[in-house]
């Protein structure tokens, strides 16, 4: 049923999905549906779920590569894994991480993007040792906003993601953290 999600909020988007549609295209009665359930808000829900666990099973697959030297590699893989679910995941260039149904679809008291920050925060922390750094996971949330809007704009412009914004997005964001994470790494060893 999540399969079938996916591919319909690609052909109809979010408003257009109906419980009635995804199990025709599951081919699976409506009870089956409401089954497991409730309405289509929880069917969205439960395929951003399934997103993000994909999402940072892909993350954890390349932070485990030795090709990751350094912090930023690690944030420059999880722009590339965004850009590549926009690409190939059914619904994903649509749903993102839940923002088009609800701000606080993957948790009720922290935004969808704060949770990415979240993990982000926790994955870099234990992958390159950033757990000393001031405010981390502010500037990572600021890093996933800026990056998400950007990342927008660029699949706005073309299905594949206009480059150029692309490119823009990664420079954007490499500048910005650099100036709070390593600049401020550097002043808490010398001080």
């Amino acid at each position: 049923m999540l399969d079938a999600c996916a591919e319909l909020v690609d052909e109809v988007g979010y408003e257009g999905l109906t419980t009635t549609l995804l199990a025709e295209r599951a081919e699976v009665a409506i009870g089956s549906v409401y089954q497991f359930f409730p309405d289509k808000r929880a069917i969205v829900q439960a395929l951003t779920l399934r997103t993000m666990e994909s999402y940072l099973q892909r993350l954890d697959e390349r932070f485990s590569s030795a090709d990751l030297t350094h912090w930023w590699d690690g944030v420059d893989a999880a722009i590339d894994e965004y850009i590549s679910m926009h690409r190939t995941v059914p619904g994903f260039r649509t749903l993102h991480f839940g923002d088009v149904v609800d701000l606080h679809l993957l948790d009720e008291q922290r935004d969808n993007n704060g949770v990415i920050a979240d993990q982000l925060a926790r994955v870099l922390t234990e992958r390159f040792g950033l757990a000393g750094v001031p405010d981390l996971r502010f500037h990572l949330e600021v890093a996933v906003e800026a990056a998400d809007s950007l990342i927008k704009l660029a699949f706005r412009r073309t299905t594949e993601g206009d480059e150029r914004v692309l490119v823009e997005a990664k420079a954007l964001i490499r500048e910005y953290l650099h100036r709070q994470v390593d600049a401020r790494t550097e002043a808490v060893q010398q001080g």
